[in-house]
This record gives C-alpha cells, structure tokens and sequence, in this order.
C-alpha cells in the first residue's frame, strides 16, 4: 500500500497521470466502450458491403464525433468519410498515436459519443444486420376428418 502512495506521489511529481482501463483505450482509439455507439474494424474499410452501411447511415450521427485510425493505409473509404465528415458537419478526428493499430480486427472507424451510451451491439454488421428473410405461407389444406366407422372398419368416406 505504502508502495502504491510513494509511486502515486512520484508519478505526480513528474507530471505522469495514471490513465483509467488502458487497455480497453488502445482497442477504442483512446476512447472507453461506453461511450462507442458504432465501430468498424481496419478489415471492414475494405468491405464494400460495410462501407455502404457505413456511409448510408453516416447522417443518423451528426450529435457524434467520429474516430479514424490514422495509422491504416489511406483507401477511398477513409478520404470519403473524412469528406462527408466535412460536408454533413459531423466531427472527426484522426488519431495516430499507440492506440491506433493496423491488424485487421483492430478499430479502423468508431463513432464516440461525449458520455456514457453503453450500447451491447457496437459492430456495424450487428447494428445493421440484414432483416431475416420471411416465411412464405402456403394455405394449408384442411385435413378431412374420417369418421368412428371408417376407423373401425377400414373404410375411407
């Protein structure tokens, strides 16, 4: 404990100040998952499907502040968002520190709001799943009822 107090102390002095849940920083752009409403990984930039969804509802989060990892290949994808960024006036920022990584599963663009949302379903392809095809109804026929007799003697009516 008293370890802890001497190491807290030192820290302050040197103006270090510890940083809350670093871990789930480095996987949100510097942001914490409570406060991500919408999240792109660096694999789904380059899905045509994703993007599409992504563009398409881009307008549904003008209150939002959008992050793009600046750390990933520049494509189309990521110069068009930063212009309909632009044009919709929706913030952005491009981050380019240590939490911005460039492995495939790691966040490419995550969509933050100031305070706590916690939502459960943050992945695009989850907050905008495909609707489940429809059953098509047949008109079932109705069944004929065979009669005591019939059952009794074999006979159909």
């Amino acid at each position: 404990m008293a370890e802890d107090l001497n190491q807290r102390i030192e820290q302050a002095a040197q103006g270090i100040t510890p940083q809350t849940k670093p871990d789930e920083r480095r996987r949100f752009l510097g942001s914490l998952r409570e406060r991500a409403v919408l999240r792109l990984s660096v694999s789904e930039t380059n899905d045509l499907q994703a993007t599409k969804l992504f563009l398409a509802h881009l307008q549904d989060y003008k209150d939002y502040t959008v992050l793009i990892n600046g750390n990933m290949k520049q494509n189309d994808f990521i110069n068009e968002v930063m212009s309909a960024c632009s044009n919709q006036k929706i913030k952005f920022t491009l981050i380019s520190d240590e939490t911005a990584q460039t492995d495939p599963q790691a966040t490419g663009i995550l969509i933050v709001a100031k305070q706590a949302v916690n939502r459960y379903r943050i992945g695009i392809k989850q907050v905008y799943a495909p609707d489940l095809p429809t059953p098509r109804l047949t008109a079932a026929k109705p069944k004929k009822k065979s009669h005591f007799w019939s059952k009794i003697f074999g006979r159909k009516s």
